[in-house]
């Protein structure tokens, strides 16, 4: 293009069947918020004189059965809305599992292919869950390799690496507008205790505790956030040393939480807390809550349970009343092969027969031991 001295530059570059498609496909996003309710908050039954109420946030009765329903959600948005998921191109995406099956529901709901990159260790029923949405999986032996491979897969197909270890926390309004934190406090409001002394999240992506702390923050609450961390993740070195490069070499045993980096969207300087809990504790902690409620959950409910636990002791110890949330993850039906199998646990070297023990104990009126 030649340029004259006094010429205006115009470039145009809308296109009207695009814009018609990007019109629908916003809609449909949002249109499967109006047709889902809220979901659950159980209350965990505690000792009465303890004064204290333990709250599950049950995000398993999403559409997709998982807390990566909302984010799946906000991430296709955030693609939308910025002009990088486009029509008949692939979004692809590194993920645990959950995220993965959320995502698939979303991109069939738009028209669009789905790839998820995910480690060859992911449950065979999250991948059928992906390909039962339309999805395909792209299975890689180390789970370090996921993010470099999705990036590489996008590439080479035109498509849209979603990341949503980067835009995690980004893609979420953190003031309001539905999210995980408006929906707790306002199931709380009628409660004996309606601001929480703890909310207790674990970390995948970090996206979840980044968005309650934040909106705690912005409230102006006194709630305190704590975040749980299974074994073979780094987020809990990374926050104690104020270490942003802090890594671990194996990957998690606890699906959908813990990583080997510490991932952009986990906000260590939003959180009060983090605590680092044994596997064999999480998956004794969803045996007890099977029993308790007649629910089965994923493993990761299980760390953020046994912290919450945890922190109801401690404030059981001092003579505090109040009350703590922490999140029902995912459904244990996706996980019978691995935290439900006896046999799975000899084969891992888990013996959670110690923390089981605790823990009734603990609800019967026991001091917390561990």
């Amino acid at each position: 293009m030649t340029e004259t001295l006094g010429s205006a530059l115009d470039v145009d570059r809308s296109d009207a069947d695009y814009r018609r498609w990007l019109k629908e496909a916003v809609r449909r996003v949002q249109a499967d918020a109006n047709r889902s309710a809220d979901t659950h908050l159980l209350r965990f039954p505690l000792p009465a004189d303890w004064g204290i109420d333990l709250y599950l946030k049950d995000e398993s009765t999403h559409p997709t059965g998982s807390l990566k329903h909302r984010l799946a959600r906000s991430l296709f948005l955030y693609g939308l809305c910025n002009g990088w998921i486009r029509p008949g191109k692939p979004v692809i995406e590194a993920s645990s599992g959950s995220t993965a099956v959320s995502e698939a529901y979303f991109a069939k709901l738009i028209g669009v292919p789905f790839i998820a990159v995910m480690a060859r260790s992911t449950s065979r029923a999250k991948i059928e869950l992906i390909e039962f949405h339309g999805g395909s999986c792209h299975l890689v032996d180390n789970p370090g390799e996921v993010y470099e491979v999705s990036a590489r897969l996008a590439a080479e197909t035109g498509g849209h690496y979603m990341d949503q270890f980067t835009y995690a926390e980004r893609a979420t309004d953190w003031r309001g507008n539905n999210n995980i934190a408006e929906s707790i406090f306002a199931q709380l409001s009628l409660e004996p205790h309606p601001e929480p002394s703890w909310i207790v999240a674990t970390a995948g992506t970090g996206g979840t505790s980044a968005t309650i702390a934040r909106y705690v923050h912005y409230q102006q609450f006194d709630t305190r956030i704590c975040v749980a961390d299974p074994e073979n993740s780094c987020f809990f070195a990374g926050w104690v040393n104020h270490d942003p490069d802090a890594s671990v070499a194996t990957g998690s045993r606890i699906e959908g939480i813990g990583r080997p980096r510490m991932e952009p969207s986990f906000v260590p300087g939003a959180i009060d807390r983090m605590m680092k809990v044994p596997d064999a504790a999480s998956i004794a902690t969803i045996r007890v809550l099977e029993r308790v409620l007649g629910k089965r959950a994923g493993a990761s409910s299980g760390t953020g349970l046994w912290s919450a636990l945890r922190i109801v002791a401690e404030m059981r110890r001092r003579g505090e009343r109040g009350s703590v949330v922490t999140l029902i993850c995912d459904p244990g039906d996706r996980y019978l092969d691995k935290y439900y199998s006896d046999a799975w646990l000899a084969e891992q070297g888990l013996d959670i027969t110690p923390h089981q023990e605790a823990l009734e104990r603990f609800l019967a009126g026991a001091a917390w031991s561990e």
